[in-house]
C-alpha cells in the first residue's frame, strides 16, 4: 500500500466515524425532543439561545463531515505522490537535498 492510499484510507475512516456520530446525534436529538414534548418540559438552553446543545453538536459534526469530504476531494485531485514522499521524509524536511 502506498502512502497516498494509506492517508486516503485513514481519512475516509475518520470521515465515516464522523458521519456515524452525526447520525447518532440526530437520533438522540429526536428522542430528546420527543421526551421533552411528552413530558411537557422545555429545553432551557434552546429557550435562552434559540438552539439546544444537541443542535450545536449536530452543526459541529456536520461541519466536520463537510471539512473531511473537502479534504478528501482536494487530496485526491491535487496532492501528488511526490508531495507525499517529501512530506514524510523527516530527515530532509525543511532542508534542500544534497
Amino acid at each position: 500500500m502506498t502512502e497516498r492510499q494509506r492517508i486516503l484510507m485513514e481519512t475516509t475512516a475518520v470521515r465515516d466515524k464522523a458521519e456515524s456520530l452525526l447520525r447518532g446525534l440526530q437520533e438522540a436529538k429526536s428522542r430528546s425532543d420527543k421526551f421533552l414534548t411528552e413530558s411537557k418540559q422545555v429545553d432551557q438552553l434552546r429557550l435562552v439561545t434559540g438552539r439546544s446543545s444537541m443542535d450545536n453538536a449536530i452543526v459541529s459534526a456536520q461541519r466536520m463531515v463537510e471539512t473531511l469530504n473537502r479534504a478528501l476531494e482536494n487530496f485526491k485531485t491535487s496532492i501528488t505522490d511526490e508531495d507525499i514522499a517529501a512530506a514524510y521524509e523527516p530527515e530532509t524536511a525543511g532542508r534542500e537535498r544534497d
